[in-house]
């Protein structure tokens, strides 16, 4: 199901370089030489030998042959390679030439390059990839002791954050992040790139403003592709299976039950709203009850996709459509809809990967569903990272897409911290290198190749724990984000403080990223934090393991809170903050 991160309240979800100019081999053509009068035949002579000087060429009377000499002399000495002037200052063209190159490119980057949302979940680890890369941040999960990690001490005015977009825009325009981008820039005309997980057209003007290069596909194009009913389009022309749907305005449940008869779909049905997030604009309907919960929303829309309930597990696979082609990462489980985890039916709660996931026929059928599709998207204009959320019907084994999410998600820590990324590149080093205007050759098919094999995916799964009472309570205590150990008891202790998860040994070892801090507010559906450990968190038949119980009821432990009022506060002011938007 989708993840464009999880929900939360007050936090949450990119402008063209120029060209580098010509080289200077194409400036200008060189002069034509102008034609000499055909030199006369004398004799020659024999220099003293204290004065030797070299002999001049001889040009013979003719017409043709004084032609060819004169042509030769005109003709443009060999140069050597051509300088590209750059933001950053002159430099020679090198095509990189695979991933050793690129690895290296960028270890000696020198444009900064910068990762803001509301927290920086999805591209943990980054920085250690990319020499100048800062994350810029609503919430500081880290309590100022990540090394790359930026995020205003100070509060400044601002409407009600709606969505992560609204985040975004806050910060760029907040005084403490604008001196700090000022303070980093490279020229009079470019302050760096700048990454986000979620962004409008305010954001590409605000980031243009700030002399920031959004690199990602407009977000024009994003919202278009995001809306789940062109999703079905786009995977139409790519040859891509969709859960037998249709596509249609609803005006009311009479209705509903019309349009389905006419696709034969049957009357248990799963309805989706064009924009929202995971367990949010997803309604199951198998009755005119059903139907009255969500007959609201469904019927403000122009347009929903109406699809067939299957009997189906979800999984997730990323990739990162390339001038060379679509890299494919491999496939990942998720976790759907725990009631443990999360408040809303059909949400998504976390992933997990390893080798075998399904069945190999599966698992390459969903590598080449996501090459096909990536490469649609290219012709669509899209380029860089995108994922698949996929169904896979349990009855029938068929794998169907279920959505597209173009953006880094909620599962892009997993990929980009596992043993194939770790051992070339993560995916997100070759979405940026799309926007570092640099030639470079890669071959796509063999990269894949490796990608897919056992022995370069090893285990790991994450949860996302949500607040699943419904109830408002003020945050007192919260864990701190590190390494957490097990006692032989159940319960925890904190280890030490980490940026990510992958010094994490042992299976009594998890690494916690902590959302809600105190001061804070728990609400129904409000992120408390991502828990990740190695191994699988779920059981063949997909249920929780009871490993992953007991580390999800340990650090549960670990919050404390309070009623609204207590300690003599009323919490008003913390409570206008309060939203239900997805955040990571």
């Amino acid at each position: 199901m989708a993840k464009k991160t999880a929900q939360s309240r007050k936090r949450g979800k990119p402008a063209t370089r120029k060209k580098a100019t010509r080289t200077a081999s194409s400036k200008k053509r060189a002069p034509v030489a102008a034609k000499k009068p055909a030199a006369k035949r004398t004799p020659v002579r024999t220099a003293p030998k204290k004065a030797a000087v070299k002999k001049k060429a001889v040009v013979r009377v003719g017409a043709r042959n004084t032609k060819k000499v004169l042509a030769k002399a005109a003709a443009p000495k060999p140069r050597k390679k051509a300088a590209v002037k750059s933001k950053s200052g002159p430099r020679a063209v090198n095509t990189l030439k695979g991933i050793s190159d690129i690895r290296r490119f960028f270890h000696r980057n020198e444009v900064p390059l910068y990762f803001i949302s509301a927290t920086n979940f999805n591209l943990l680890g980054a920085d250690e990839w990319i020499k100048g890369f800062k994350f810029i941040t609503y919430i500081d999960c880290f309590d100022g002791l990540h090394p790359n990690l930026m995020s205003p001490k100070t509060e400044e005015p601002h409407e009600e954050f709606q969505s992560i977009e609204d985040i975004n825009n806050y910060l760029l325009t907040h005084s403490e992040v604008r001196d700090f981008i000022e303070s980093r820039r490279m020229n009079s005309k470019s302050a760096g790139k700048a990454l986000f997980l979620m962004f409008d057209e305010k954001t590409e003007e605000l980031a243009k403003k700030a002399g920031l290069e959004v690199i990602f596909p407009p977000a024009k194009l994003r919202s278009w592709l995001d809306n789940k009913v062109n999703t079905n389009r786009v995977a139409e022309k790519a040859g891509v299976p969709c859960v037998p749907y249709v596509l249609s305005p609803v005006k009311h449940y009479e209705h509903l039950l019309a349009v389905v008869q006419k696709g034969k779909l049957g009357t248990d049905l799963v309805v989706q709203t064009p924009y929202g997030d995971s367990g949010h604009t997803t309604f199951f309907i198998n009755s005119a009850a059903d139907y009255d919960k969500y007959a609201k929303e469904i019927e403000a829309e122009k347009e929903c996709k109406i699809m067939k309930r299957i009997n189906c597990r979800g999984a997730a696979m990323e990739a990162c459509v390339t001038r060379h082609g679509t890299i494919v990462a491999p496939l990942m489980t998720e976790l759907v809809g725990f009631k443990e985890l999360t408040p809303y039916k059909g949400g998504w709660c976390g992933n997990e990967i390893f080798a075998d996931t399904f069945t190999p026929e599966i698992r390459a059928k969903a590598r080449r569903y996501a090459k096909k599709f990536g490469d649609q998207l290219l012709k669509e204009g899209y380029k860089g990272y995108f994922e698949l959320d996929y169904l896979i019907d349990k009855d029938s084994g068929e794998i169907y897409l279920g959505e597209l999410n173009p953006r880094v998600t909620g599962a892009s820590s997993i990929t980009n911290h596992a043993v194939f990324a770790l051992s070339d590149a993560p995916l997100h080093l070759f979405h940026t290198l799309e926007w570092m205007n640099e030639p470079y050759e890669l071959n796509v098919n063999a990269l894949n190749r490796r990608w897919a094999k056992d022995e370069n995916i090893d285990s790991w799964g994450q949860m996302v724990i949500k607040y699943t009472t419904d109830d408002v309570q003020r945050v007192t205590e919260a864990p701190r984000s590190g390494i957490w150990r097990m006692r032989e008891d159940g319960s925890i202790y904190f280890w030490r403080m980490d940026t990510h998860r992958r010094y994490v040994e042992k299976d009594n070892e998890a690494f916690f990223l902590r959302i809600t801090r105190p001061g804070d507010w728990f609400y129904e559906g409000a992120d408390m934090g991502i828990l990740v450990m190695r191994g699988r968190m779920m059981t063949d038949d997909f249920e929780l393991t009871e490993r992953a119980k007991k580390w999800l009821a340990a650090i549960r432990t670990q919050f404390k809170s309070v009623a609204p009022g207590a300690h003599g506060s009323n919490g008003h002011e913390h409570l206008l903050e309060i939203g239900g938007f997805k955040m990571m």
